[in-house]
């Protein structure tokens, strides 16, 4: 029994993902080590987050960074740090950006929920989004005449839950960026890759600490030291409220560490074993049709993919999807192509007996 089923709630097995509905990611014991190591002295806060910059910055290739408590607060500060470019009176007057160049230009294929809008975090910096294009196709063109003087960033969603086709590619939005002297921030929350956009010099690149390095509740912001500079100075402004703790932060130090020794061959090659063993065994539940796949937005991650055929089965996916949540314990899969008869299982954060679980419940919903 879990801490969370000794206070009432059901046991989760969680294969949809690093979904912060469903408290992201676990930590590794070195990993809570070091969280409460960090939460047992005193630091004086401002040096820890500039040391926590330099630390990271290693790891990233770029010339600062500024430790956030998630990446969707990154997204905001970088908007504000962008807007008040430092400056006391801007940034006490934040969110209100009224007569300053606030504009954040976005493909609005790139408009998404991810939990939340997209649009509220720029928002909540003070920034005012501007869409431009259509959902699944947007033209250089669209980027560039959107730009005038209100302009003040542009802003690149890299995510599965984006429209993957007929966008501009981040090489051009940083074309485009930087011909009008603009900065361009990328939302890389789930990414793995920590030196990519930085090389591909994008001015702020935002990471979320929770997702695929399994740290503590966190983030980062990575890039251009005066950008950085400027956002940091937002924590004593609309950042307040998203501060994180030094124990938060020294998780994410050590969880980056960690991340940098991983054997990726061996993750890549436990996601393939668990996969295969969905896909046989669920191949055998009548009206399941299972294969693997890889993640929409290119990474390194493998799943289980189920089309349901509703005539034989009797239930459509979104019935299926309901009954694996009920109960004790409740599955959690991807949800994102319920109302095409889809399911998936992401095996990154399944652990011993899951796998079994999963098979087991969705045979007895599938058979009665």
């Amino acid at each position: 029994m879990n801490c969370y089923e000794k206070i009432g709630l059901q046991r989760v097995i969680n294969a949809s993902g690093r979904m912060t509905a469903l408290g992201v990611s676990t930590l590794s014991d070195c990993v809570a080590k070091a969280a409460i190591e960090g939460g047992s002295s005193y630091v004086v806060i401002d040096d820890l987050i500039d040391k926590a910059g330099e630390i990271i910055s290693k790891y990233t290739g770029a010339e600062d960074s500024c430790v956030t408590s998630s990446a969707s607060a990154g997204i905001a500060i970088s908007v504000a740090g962008i807007i008040s470019q430092g400056k006391k009176a801007i940034v006490e007057r934040l969110p209100d950006s009224e007569g300053l160049a606030n504009e954040v230009i976005l493909q609005k294929g790139h408009v998404v929920q991810f939990g939340a809008p997209i649009t509220s975090m720029i928002r909540l910096g003070g920034g005012v989004p501007v869409e431009v294009g259509m959902s699944n196709n947007v033209a250089y063109e669209d980027v560039e005449q959107a730009i005038n003087e209100r302009t003040c960033a542009l802003i690149y969603i890299k995510s599965h839950h984006c429209i993957q086709k007929g966008m501009i590619s981040i090489d051009k939005m940083v074309e485009i960026a930087h011909k009008h002297n603009l900065p361009l921030i990328i939302d890389a929350a789930a990414e793995e890759d920590l030196t990519k956009y930085i090389k591909m010099n994008a001015d702020l690149v935002i990471y979320s600490g929770a997702k695929a390095l399994e740290a503590t509740t966190s983030g980062f912001i990575t890039g251009n030291k005066t950008l950085i500079s400027y956002c940091k100075k937002q924590y004593k402004g609309i950042a307040r409220p998203m501060k994180i703790g030094k124990e938060g932060i020294m998780g994410l130090l050590q969880a980056l560490e960690n991340y940098t020794n991983k054997d990726m061959v061996s993750y890549v090659k436990r996601q393939h074993e668990i996969v295969g063993y969905l896909n046989r065994e669920i191949n055998q539940i009548k009206g399941c049709s299972a294969r693997e796949i890889q993640d929409e937005a290119g990474r390194e991650i493998f799943r289980s993919q189920i089309a349901i055929d509703e005539k034989l089965v009797g239930k459509t996916a979104v019935e299926i999807d309901q009954l694996l949540r009920a109960g004790n314990p409740s599955i959690h899969c991807r949800t994102h192509l319920l109302s095409q008869g889809i399911l998936s299982f992401d095996p990154r954060p399944m652990i011993e007996g899951d796998k079994e679980l999963i098979v087991e419940k969705l045979k007895n919903i599938v058979e009665v």
